[in-house]
């Protein structure tokens, strides 16, 4: 989430309203509104951030870290991201040969990765990349499709996909429940183009006429037939011309509303 989002769903939670905030801060209800919907033109002080900090009960110094991180230019941001990847890595697999869940043999591999990212020629570890949020899409029959007219990779929402380096990954939010148990109305589903294909998978599918899209389970049935098959038992499958579809997306990341 965003700064403005995080402070926003916080004030939520402690049910405050920003005119409340406002007066504990010294700020107007206007400015604080723009930080909160992600349009503000001048990004809050520390000053600022560290009254918030205060009055919506974060630990010091959070705002603030968060901030300056959106404040840096996004390939300096990516490299810090990936440090901290890879630094969370190893204190796992410290952790684990600690309490003698992992072995000697596993902390070698990733000093031996380690030592072939200094050199430039071994895999490299990412936090992932920020997965733009283009849309909603019908867990129930096909719906018409709006991208909303985002270049590949824009969008006004984005999520962080670790492990995820897919440039035209996109994702979705679940409206209906004919893909429940699985994906609930609300979850937020990560798609990868590059992702292979296979008889089963939950897919984003898009239809070249009408344009309509659905996310179902795709199976590849004989002479070109695809057959869109519901999670949710209450529902029936759908058989489709395969010359109807122009795109199938397999599903890669899930995010669950608790």
């Amino acid at each position: 989430m965003s700064l403005g989002q995080i402070i926003r769903k916080r004030r939520g939670e402690l049910r405050l309203t920003l005119d409340e905030v406002g007066t504990r801060v010294g700020f107007s209800k206007p400015y604080l509104s723009t930080i909160e919907t992600g349009r503000v033109n001048n990004p809050p002080g520390d000053e600022l951030l560290t009254r918030l900090e205060k009055v919506l009960q974060f630990e010091p110094g959070v705002l603030l870290r968060i901030a300056h991180l959106e404040g840096l230019p996004s390939d300096i941001r990516e490299e810090y991201e990936s440090a901290e990847a890879e630094n969370e890595r190893l204190r796992t697999l410290l952790k684990d040969l600690a309490g003698q869940k992992t072995n000697l043999t596993k902390l070698k591999e990733f000093l031996s990765e380690s030592k072939s990212d200094a050199k430039g020629t071994g895999p490299t570890i990412s936090a992932g990349k920020a997965v733009p949020v283009i849309n909603k899409v019908s867990a129930g029959y096909p719906t018409d499709f709006n991208d909303l007219d985002y270049p590949v990779g824009i969008a006004d929402d984005y999520v962080r996909c670790p492990d995820l380096h897919d440039p035209n990954a996109f994702a979705v939010r679940v409206v209906g429940d004919s893909m429940e148990p699985r994906f609930n109305e609300g979850d937020i589903v990560v798609f990868s183009p590059a992702a292979d294909v296979n008889n089963g998978d939950d897919c984003f599918v898009r239809f070249a006429t009408p344009h309509e899209t659905t996310f179902k389970r795709v199976f590849f049935e004989a002479d070109n037939q695809i057959r869109l098959q519901p999670r949710n038992e209450k529902y029936s499958p759908t058989i489709v011309d395969g010359k109807r579809v122009n795109g199938i997306y397999r599903a890669v990341t899930r995010y669950e509303r608790l």
